[in-house]
């Protein structure tokens, strides 16, 4: 051990034990700082290349009309082609939620009309005062 300590301070580097359990323990004579430094750039590098998700909110009423709803289609389906998960949702407001069923209604059309370019990730479900499905791009 004393040898490869002053090995490493012969070199200027300095002495890292890679496997303490072992026996005799395995060290190695390095520059720990640009050890440090080249750990940190990979780390970088692979976050760099993750693929960031991004997901667009689409609001419908429980009473929305044809024409709002082709409208807003467009736009998921804008969306979907980019790349970016569609988080659609009926807000309910005030005694509209009696109208439950028009709205998972609404949001099954959604889907059943974005079946081409996207998959349901999440089926409608009420939460509070809304009622949400996720759908994701298809590869």
């Amino acid at each position: 051990m004393r040898e490869a300590l002053r090995i490493a301070d012969s070199f200027d580097l300095d002495l890292v034990e890679i496997s303490p359990n072992a026996d005799p323990p395995v060290c190695k004579v390095i520059d720990y700082s640009k050890f440090l430094y080249q750990q940190k750039k990979k780390q970088k590098e692979i976050k760099a290349k993750a693929v960031k998700v991004v997901v667009k909110e689409i609001r419908f009423g429980p009473h929305t009309d044809e024409h709002d709803f082709q409208f807003k289609l467009r736009h998921a389906e804008k969306f979907l082609k980019e790349g970016a998960k569609v988080k659609s949702y009926v807000f309910f407001k005030g005694r509209s939620i009696l109208f439950k069923e028009q709205g998972e209604i609404l949001l099954l059309k959604f889907a059943t009309a974005l079946e081409e370019i996207g998959k349901v990730e999440q089926l409608p479900k009420l939460e509070g005062k809304r009622m949400i499905m996720v759908i994701s791009p298809k590869k």
